[in-house]
């Protein structure tokens, strides 16, 4: 019985094993240059002006684009909770560039076909990268307080305009950690924590019955007695005894007996 509810929540942890992905990885964050931009009017209007996911642009030559998430290495984002998340922008070009848009959306992380949400989209109307400089511009996005906590993965674009033509950078494609809004603390979590205590004491109880199991297999049945049964006369030593004192003697002591 035991070893039969032992498997049952073994298939229990491995079936909960698919709600969740591997935990993202603490990737170093590389060090966002400090822009001419930063500290100005970048102009942003807002969010949910246009989407821009319907189009795809290539990305213009000589522009390099870095991601980083203030204070959050570890990238975890709480359902419905905002985050803030900074690009940078580094123009090698001839022109001048100019931001037109920021935006993201959070997908499966075994299948970018799978849509999970669309993000917001941060438009701006005065974000100028001159040639040979850098510039450092905000993002602040929000997932859903309805997603599900587990591993997912953004994917960040930036669409800008050179000579009034467009071109988008993605500057972020990586995991993201969602969890419950107030914490990291989940009740999938705890569920998962509670089953595994469970099956550690289980696997204990079945280690130890199979112990005492085999230690009462070693005390089997005790030796069997050696019977000393009683010596026999041999008939050639009788032959032998016949007409002596000693004949004589056994001869009176059954006469007696009898």
């Amino acid at each position: 019985m035991t070893i039969r509810v032992f498997f049952v929540l073994a298939l229990l942890l491995f079936s909960s094993s698919f709600l969740q992905v591997a935990r993202a990885q603490s990737d170093p964050e590389a060090e966002v240059v400090e822009g001419i931009e930063e500290g100005g009017d970048l102009g942003i209007v807002g969010d949910d002006v246009q989407d821009f996911s319907s189009e795809s642009y290539s990305p213009a030559p000589g522009i390099e684009t870095i991601c980083v998430f203030p204070k959050n290495p570890s990238k975890v984002v709480a359902a419905g909770e905002e985050r803030e998340l900074l690009v940078g922008m580094k123009n090698d070009g001839e022109s001048n560039l100019n931001i037109i848009a920021i935006q993201a959306s959070v997908h499966l992380p075994f299948d970018h076909r799978y849509l999970v949400q669309n993000l917001s989209v941060q438009a701006f109307n005065n974000a100028t990268v001159p040639p040979s400089a850098q510039a450092t511009f905000p993002y602040i996005f929000a997932v859903s307080k309805f997603m599900q906590p587990g591993s997912f993965d953004l994917v960040g674009t930036i669409i800008y305009e050179i000579d009034q033509n467009a071109y988008q950078n993605v500057f972020y494609n990586g995991t993201i950690e969602v969890t419950e809004p107030g914490g990291m603390l989940s009740v999938e979590s705890v569920f998962l924590f509670c089953l595994g205590v469970a099956l550690l004491g289980l696997l204990g109880l079945w280690i130890r019955g199979q112990l005492q199991n085999l230690s009462k297999k070693t005390k089997r049945a005790p030796k069997a007695k050696v019977e000393v049964g009683t010596a026999t006369t041999d008939a050639s030593m009788d032959e032998w005894l016949q007409g002596t004192a000693y004949t004589q003697s056994q001869s009176n002591k059954l006469k007696k007996k009898k």
